[in-house]
């Protein structure tokens, strides 16, 4: 019987997921059909009553606007999700109106694994740009490197409460700080990694490229579509090394194949292998 996945989200149409996720299947002999729907918060408990009377659900990806509305409807959420209140999976357990909806939050294997692949060990000083809920997963991440100091970059200093409730959460201590004073703190940090939404940075990168600063350290930008972004670039042309968010992509992804098939194991090299092909990434080294 084929089975059903999907990513969602607002918009969705950019969305590289349904590559990744196909090559995955098919590379593991799964018949699981894996789609992209756009909803909207205000639309998605509509979508999840749809969903939970239909058979053959085994998984969806969660992304913005989606990640914390998701918590609500779920059984339950396990791992680091618990603690962040922020999901980006949901896995099924069972089958039609019984199954049990499981999130978790996959965003921090991502954006661990994408860092470490770029050679990132642990990181002195660290910088999230953003406080929206992908900075909860950067804040958990940057925890789990070993991060001595972490500021958080925002518009609106108020407005931070994913990434300060996942520092609560963890034990983990924030400094919250307005955006316009970023680019200073960004230039000595480590690692800087960039939440904001596509184009949202551009600012940041006009400030950077016109100040001519050197960038030592490593950038991840989470938005991966328009690629390269400006602040990748602004980054880049300085010295600094960059990590495309496609990285973070394949990382969460891979840990989502495995929720989704239960073949932990089987996700191997050979596996993510095609998944980078999917994309454009370059074969991960054996």
């Amino acid at each position: 019987m084929t089975r059903f996945a999907a990513v969602l989200g607002h918009p969705i149409s950019h969305s590289k997921s349904p590559a990744m996720h196909r090559a995955a299947y098919r590379e593991l002999g799964v018949d699981i059909d894996y789609s992209a729907l756009d909803v909207t918060e205000e639309g998605l408990p509509a979508l999840m009553r749809r969903i939970a009377g239909e058979i053959g659900w085994t998984g969806l990806s969660v992304t913005m606007p989606l990640k914390t509305a998701m918590i609500a409807e779920v059984h339950e959420v396990r791992g680091v999700g618990r603690e962040l209140g922020v999901v980006n999976t949901v896995a099924f357990e069972g089958h039609g109106p019984d199954a049990r909806r499981i999130a978790y939050n996959t965003d921090v294997e991502g954006i661990v694994g994408a860092l470490r692949h770029a050679g990132l060990k642990t990181p002195g000083k660290a910088v999230i740009l953003g406080g929206g809920a992908t900075s909860a997963a950067a804040v958990a991440a940057l925890g789990s490197l070993g991060a001595r100091t972490v500021q958080v970059f925002v518009r609106d200093t108020g407005r931070a409460a994913d990434a300060q409730a996942a520092a609560a959460a963890l034990g983990f201590a924030l400094e919250i700080c307005p955006i316009n004073e970023a680019m200073g703190s960004a230039v000595a940090a480590d690692v800087v990694i960039s939440t904001l939404p596509p184009r949202a940075a551009d600012g940041l990168a006009a400030e950077l490229a016109e100040s001519g600063a050197l960038t030592s350290g490593v950038l991840l930008d989470v938005a991966y579509d328009p690629w390269p972004s400006r602040i990748a670039e602004a980054w880049s042309s300085g010295g600094g090394a960059v990590v495309p968010g496609l990285e973070m992509l394949l990382y969460q992804a891979v840990e989502q194949v495995r929720l989704f098939t239960g073949r932990g194991a089987d996700v191997n090299a050979a596996v993510i292998d095609v998944m980078c092909d999917a994309v454009g990434l370059p074969r991960r080294a054996n």
